[in-house]
């Protein structure tokens, strides 16, 4: 990257003029302000005390010195103490010539490390998945395919929570009320059927407790002591002491789960390498708890209850087996950190969960260190915000969530609604049109919750998202449909553009050489993205460059341009935005249509 030359240039030049050896890390180099003539700038401040002369002479001398040993550099200005510098037309005219063909332009090679292994998803079975899952899956695969492009192996796995107190809430639901109704009598995908007995048991449980609460037990008292709550602890004992009759419904309603999830995944377009079954990792993870009561590193409780004592770590004591025996979330935890290092000993876990389970993690990463698990330090927690609707949060125990196939149907209406409305599917075909919009609708779904920061909580809108005209998935999709149709029209029009040499003395006008600048950029947005685990800098840019282009398209002719040379570099420009904007939506997990 030509960043690299200038800041050892700048090196070079500190030392030859004022004397002194500085490291490359004290360049700063920053892309120029729009305002400003420039393409990079570099930040004198730091050498001020070297040369002992103003900002202002020191950028100077630096900038002469840079333009005398770099042929790339065409002219540089100073404003107080930034230098910024002019790169030549001819330097990005043999950038855009090497790069526009390469396919693996802006991708690192794959990394001699080991694995990442990257958790997401993480359904329960009680439940179909919602609008919170669909960011959590989105986020997830989205930065899988990141990191794949920054060079690093990714597993990508998933975690079901498959056991507990919750399943079993669905579970006495459907032995008191299912009246042996299944998927295929009732109509409904498996998720959908258990989800509506999650539901019936929390009503029922609460008409329990405020009964209970009239007769004059407290809120809590009434919570421990409902019928219904007591019957699902006495379920989940008997699961964990593998009663036949209690694994067998257990075994028959989670796989109805399994069956509805996989279409759901299937639909929005997110896989796993591997699925872990907290069913399969609990007993692992009470194994290490025990052990690390052996060691002295834990302590049981008069009551048998086990807990690690986090107080010298800034945290308090948290429960890892209870009384009884049965495990908490942190004991499964424990057992799957372990399984899957000793599966794929990778150079970092990364688990992709909402941020009210941050002190979750905190306790993880401090229990494995303390148990003299050391790959406990290399857990890293993407803690994502909350998803919420205009109308409000949602709660799954009330049945007030946004069901995930709901929302994908009312993407695909909405899409179907728009697009026949701006005319841009009236020369298709019904299977294509429905393509089309299956398309659009996903794409406008995953860019929408895509583009936002992952730390920060969203409001999702789905009309909102459809808009042909903003910072949009579908806006970013027409772009890249224009860029094809006029690359078949200048194909059917006989300009063999894709074999001519550009003469690099062209001299370039202000909106090309933006618009090759800013495809140059991809490859740092690309490295950025993966360094901060964070698919909204990919969204962003991609924006910024679909939003760039349009202007150029519409301000430069292109076919209609006299000079050939000019026609040619133009579809080359235009050729290699459209790649470029397919790889960005392609790790963000979106399609773009080659007719919209």
């Amino acid at each position: 990257m030509i960043e690299t030359r200038i800041s050892e240039l700048t090196c070079r030049a500190v030392k030859e003029l004022f004397g002194h050896e500085v490291p490359l890390s004290a360049v700063g180099i920053e892309k120029t302000r729009k305002e400003i003539t420039g393409d990079f700038t570099i930040l004198v401040f730091p050498f001020v005390k070297i040369s002992r002369k103003s900002p202002e002479a020191t950028a100077a001398e630096i900038g002469t010195f840079l333009q005398q040993h770099m042929p790339e550099l065409s002219s540089f200005n100073v404003i107080k103490g930034f230098l910024n510098l002019v790169l030549s037309d001819r330097y990005w005219l043999k950038f855009l010539e090497k790069n526009s063909n390469n396919a693996d332009f802006g991708f690192h090679k794959q990394r001699h490390e080991r694995p990442v292994v990257l958790e997401y998803s993480s359904p329960n079975t009680n439940k179909p998945l919602h609008l919170g899952h669909i960011r959590n899956n989105l986020l997830g695969f989205s930065l899988a395919e990141i990191l794949k492009a920054n060079g690093h192996k990714v597993v990508k796995v998933n975690l079901v929570n498959d056991r507990g107190i919750h399943i079993c809430k669905s579970m006495l639901a459907y032995m008191k009320w299912g009246n042996g109704e299944t998927p295929a009598s009732t109509g409904l995908k498996g998720d959908h059927l258990i989800g509506k007995y999650y539901v019936l048991f929390d009503k029922n449980y609460k008409a329990e407790m405020h009964g209970l609460i009239e007769k004059g037990l407290t809120e809590e008292e009434a919570g421990r002591q409902a019928p219904l709550i007591v019957e699902a602890q006495e379920i989940l004992r008997k699961w964990e002491a593998k009663d036949h009759e209690t694994v067998s419904l257990w075994k028959l309603m989670n796989g109805w789960a399994y069956e509805g999830f996989d279409v759901t995944y299937r639909r929005l377009g997110v896989d796993f390498d591997h699925i872990y079954y907290e069913s399969e990792t609990y007993l692992l993870g009470k194994k290490l708890v025990l052990q690390g009561v052996d060691s002295g590193e834990l302590v049981r409780k008069e009551d048998g209850s086990i807990w690690a004592d986090l107080r010298e770590e800034g945290l308090d004591e948290k429960l890892l087996l209870r009384s009884d025996g049965t495990s908490v979330y942190m004991t499964q935890d424990l057992g799957t950190a372990r399984l899957r290092y000793d599966d794929y000993h990778p150079s970092s876990m990364i688990y992709v969960v909402g941020n009210e389970q941050n002190y979750h993690f905190d306790v993880l990463k401090k229990v494995l260190v303390k148990l003299g698990l050391e790959y406990g330090s290399d857990i890293h927690h993407l803690s994502y915000g909350m998803v919420e609707l205009p109308e409000g949060k949602m709660k799954s125990r009330e049945g007030t969530v946004v069901d995930a196939d709901d929302l994908m149907d009312e993407m695909f209406r909405t899409a179907e609604e728009t697009t026949r409305e701006l005319g841009k599917a009236n020369e298709l075909s019904a299977p294509d049109a429905e393509q089309l919009f299956s398309t659009i609708g996903l794409g406008a779904l995953k860019y929408f919750i895509l583009k936002v920061d992952p730390k920060k909580n969203m409001m999702f809108d789905p009309k909102e998202s459809i808009d042909f005209n903003g910072n949009t998935g579908p806006f970013i999709q027409y772009t890249y449909a224009r860029i094809r149709s006029l690359l078949a029209r200048a194909n059917a029009a006989g300009h063999f553009w894709e074999d001519a040499e550009i003469d690099r003395g062209l001299p370039l006008l202000p909106l090309e050489k933006e618009t090759i600048r800013r495809l140059y950029q991809f490859q740092e947005t690309v490295q950025q993205a993966g360094e901060e685990f964070s698919p909204a800098i990919i969204s962003n840019y991609v924006y910024d460059l679909a939003k760039g282009f349009n202007g150029f398209y519409q301000e430069l002719p292109v076919l209609k341009e006299e000079e050939k040379q000019k026609i040619y570099l133009r579809l080359m420009i235009s050729k290699f935005t459209g790649d470029i904007i397919a790889k960005s939506m392609a790790m963000l997990g979106i399609r773009v249509p080659e007719r919209m």
